[in-house]
């Protein structure tokens, strides 16, 4: 009996996926809550990605093909709107910029995409995407609160809009506006919280603050999906699997005591 309970634990252990800081080097994310079933959300991740990103970054390790299959995007639809580097269904993500080009323009080569979500962890990409404010001291006029001195422009600053940095907020101001907004029910219209940093929106872009954080939601996901396409299967094989295993520990059980029932 005692043998079967330590088995459960442990198969009950490798069933959950192990917690990890997604920031490093102490940063303040937000976490962005995502449903990787939601194929609406997923689909417009994909069209925020292939309109805004995939002009200057790659997504190397995917298909055109594929990601219509995975997210059930007709094909029809695929090759007039998400199709605009390329005339083939089964070609790779990747943008036409050239590498010498980019270095030139943003003293560096966009990094490829397709396992950003893998490296940095989705907390960080979403908490990136909705921090970049206006700095005129910066060659691009834009900056990031979570990556200072970023080369990256605002790719994504007609949807947002323009925003300036107040300041950083510490502990202390992060426990007081959570605490302020439970209450609330909403953060004040007069500025915004990113991570630890507050920001006035000085131009209102074509989405609310709260639409353009939906959408930089649905970006994660996709990105999220980028890193790993298949996630999905696997959880569902591994959920069979672990179900499996418990069912056999089972009767693995009653076997033995029938064996030894008659053991004294």
């Amino acid at each position: 009996m005692k043998l079967m309970k330590n088995l459960f634990v442990t198969l009950l252990f490798l069933s959950s996926g192990s917690v990890m800081a997604a920031g490093g080097s102490g940063a303040v994310l937000d976490a962005v809550p995502l449903n990787m079933n939601d194929k609406q959300s997923l689909q417009n991740g994909a069209k925020l990605f292939v309109n805004y990103c995939l002009s200057c970054h790659s997504a190397s390790y995917a298909r055109y093909n594929r990601v219509a299959e995975d997210l059930e995007i007709p094909l029809a639809l695929l090759k007039q709107n998400l199709m605009f580097t390329t005339e083939k269904e089964g070609d790779l993500m990747q943008t036409t910029m050239p590498v010498e080009d980019a270095k030139k323009w943003f003293g560096v080569a966009p990094p490829d995409l397709s396992l950003v979500s893998r490296v940095r962890k989705p907390n960080w990409v979403y908490t990136y995407l909705r921090a970049f404010y206006q700095d005129e001291s910066s060659p691009s006029g834009w900056n990031n609160s979570l990556f200072e001195n970023v080369a990256m422009p605002h790719a994504l600053f007609e949807l947002q809009g323009v925003q300036r940095l107040m300041g950083k907020m510490d502990a202390d101001e992060l426990h007081a506006m959570d605490a302020h907004a439970a209450d609330a029910g909403d953060q004040s219209d007069a500025y915004t919280v990113v991570g630890d940093a507050k920001f006035e929106l000085v131009h209102q872009g074509m989405l609310s603050p709260a639409e353009f954080d939906k959408a930089m939601m649905d970006l994660t996901a996709f990105l999220v999906y980028l890193a790993e396409p298949v996630q999905l299967k696997r959880k569902a094989i591994g959920v069979y699997t672990l179900t499996f295993l418990i069912i056999l520990m089972g009767l693995c059980y009653l076997l033995k005591k029938e064996y030894w029932r008659d053991v004294h």
